[in-house]
């Protein structure tokens, strides 16, 4: 296994030589990472509703994301990055795990997608001077030691008049016995260890962190589990999986 960088406020060692132990398992739509492939259509609903609503310019068409710039932050195998690409976003896709990053590209090499994948952090990218239109951050502030410090990083690759959109799971009873006992322990449908209860957050901090960093929270969405159609949709309900979109004022 490549190494990873040391332990930092915004990175947790143990969580990156953990995904990154998975990396063969990323595009097995019934393998370890099966939870994300369920919930690719709902997350990636909320993300387009969120860049059509902010960009005018991003409707119609087969590929209505183009001229806007995408950072995947904690990219994995890609399974977020590839659906921006082929709506035509130009699309940068970040990991700390270089597993994560080599099964990325094979895959997009594969499809036939120029996507720019790199083995980077947040302060790498902020170290270079890059902003982009839209940075999506999901799934991930859950697995971070300090969420105010990552974020704030993260909104300074925000340029202005940019969106970021995250999704991650509210600290509440509920998210307790669904995301990891249930999820975890019963069902299991993720390895036991996946998720830390005291690193969930809530929508308030999450909003707080988000302003903080000099963002304005714009929308918020619950993503619900229906057992009987093994599928997840968009509502209303924040008490466990949950997406939130903010924006820098240009």
């Amino acid at each position: 296994m490549a190494a990873v960088r040391p332990e930092t406020a915004t990175l947790d060692d143990a969580e990156v030589k953990r995904f990154a132990a998975l990396a063969a398992e990323w595009w097995d739509p019934n393998g370890k990472f099966r939870p994300l492939h369920k919930l690719g259509p709902a997350r990636l609903a909320f993300v387009r509703q969120e860049i059509v609503r902010h960009f005018p310019q991003a409707t119609g068409g087969l590929r209505p994301f183009a001229g806007l710039t995408v950072l995947d932050i904690g990219c994995g195998g890609g399974l977020v990055s590839e659906p921006m690409a082929r709506l035509g976003a130009s699309v940068t896709g970040i990991d700390p795990a270089a597993e994560n990053i080599e099964a990325a590209r094979r895959h997009a090499d594969g499809q036939g997608l120029t996507i720019d994948y790199r083995s980077a952090l947040v302060e790498d990218l902020v170290a270079e001077g890059r902003t982009f239109d839209c940075v999506l951050c999901l799934e991930v502030v859950e697995h971070v030691p300090d969420v105010a410090a990552f974020i704030a990083t993260c909104a300074k690759l925000v340029r202005p008049g940019g969106l970021m959109i995250l999704s991650t799971i509210n600290r509440t009873l509920k998210s307790y016995a669904l995301a990891i006992v249930g999820a975890e322990y019963i069902l299991r449908w993720l390895p036991v260890g996946t998720h830390q209860w005291d690193r969930f957050v809530t929508p308030d901090e999450l909003t707080r962190h988000a302003e903080a960093a000099g963002l304005a929270t714009s929308a918020r969405e619950g993503l619900v589990y229906n057992p009987l159609t093994d599928a997840w949709s968009l509502s209303q309900d924040l008490d466990v999986n949950y997406m939130a979109s903010a924006s820098r004022p240009a």
